[in-house]
């Protein structure tokens, strides 16, 4: 699943479209929680937003809970039940059937009351199984694990990771739009026509906006390449000793075992070649390659 595409700032609006504000839960007019962070020198990346609506000082409690219910009638409001009894207050959740099976597999973030009470609630589910209560007579399992959301703010200049700039007072989503200006604009400055990746973390309903270098050159570029051992090897290869920087890989099959295509995006900002000369290059250079190789797709993110 591709969890990520590029942008524009306009102005100092970025805009997030529906389908990554809906799998998110970014709502429109909700409340938004965000932190500013500084990427190192080294690199295309500059700075990078983070965005959820879960407050920072929830992140100790937050924890992924997944229940596996049966396919009947009172399933989800007895799983439901069974959390509320204690007093666990259950935020994002999507549920789906589960694939030729007869049961629905329910995953939720909750926010826990205090840091160790997953312990105590699976006791508590796996006591009333063994005693097959009905309270929980249509629930099959529960899996719970930390989501450990602090991982994706960790770092420091020190360890050669980003750094913490600033943490955002709560603001709002309007029109579809996260304006940079309203809470970082002293810092990030003019931001108009900036290159932009939007980056989904669907375990934990975070979202990430990163802000490239001014001089970050992005190129996308799309490929059919043999879908076979070495085909994506060799499809990078091409681009190797060009001193490019990969920020994106993504493919997918086309024809199994036979073809699959393959998009880059990539900042040649540092490899002394314009656009065009790349786009006239890699015909050539993919001529020469084991098996069949076209360029499909090239275009400079302007």
């Amino acid at each position: 699943m591709k969890t990520w595409e590029y942008t524009k700032v306009k102005g100092s609006s970025v805009k997030i479209d529906n389908w990554m504000s809906d799998a998110m839960g970014v709502v429109e007019g909700g409340c938004i929680y965000s932190t500013l962070f500084r990427h190192p020198e080294e690199g295309p990346k500059e700075y990078e937003i983070m965005i959820s609506m879960f407050p920072q000082e929830n992140y100790r409690t937050l924890t992924h809970i997944t229940m596996y219910l049966d396919d009947v009638p009172g399933s989800s409001a007895q799983a439901s039940a069974f959390l509320s009894e204690k007093e666990i207050n259950i935020l994002n959740s999507i549920s789906l059937n589960g694939i030729s099976d007869t049961v629905i597999v329910w995953k939720l973030m909750a926010d826990l009351n205090f840091a160790g009470e997953a312990e105590m609630l699976m006791e508590s589910f796996e006591a009333l199984k063994s005693e097959n209560d009905p309270s929980v007579s249509k629930i099959r399992g529960i899996v719970i694990k930390p989501a450990e959301v602090g991982r994706l703010f960790k770092g420091g200049l020190s360890s050669n990771g980003k750094e913490e700039v600033r943490r955002g007072y709560p603001s709002t989503l309007k029109g579809g739009c996260f304006d940079l200006a309203e809470l970082y604009g002293d810092i990030l400055g003019d931001c108009d026509g900036r290159n932009v990746l939007l980056t989904m973390d669907a375990d934990s309903w975070i979202m990430s906006i990163t802000l490239f270098k001014p001089e970050t050159r992005l190129v996308k570029v799309g490929m059919e390449i043999p879908d076979c051992p070495g085909g994506i090897t060799q499809a990078l290869n091409v681009i190797a000793g060009w001193n490019v920087n990969l920020i994106s890989v993504f493919s997918k099959v086309k024809i199994c075992y036979q073809t699959m295509y393959l998009e880059l995006v990539m900042d040649i900002g540092k490899s002394g070649k314009s656009a065009e000369e790349i786009k006239g290059l890699l015909p050539k250079a993919m001529d020469s390659l084991n098996g069949v190789f076209s360029l499909v797709e090239f275009s400079e993110l302007r």
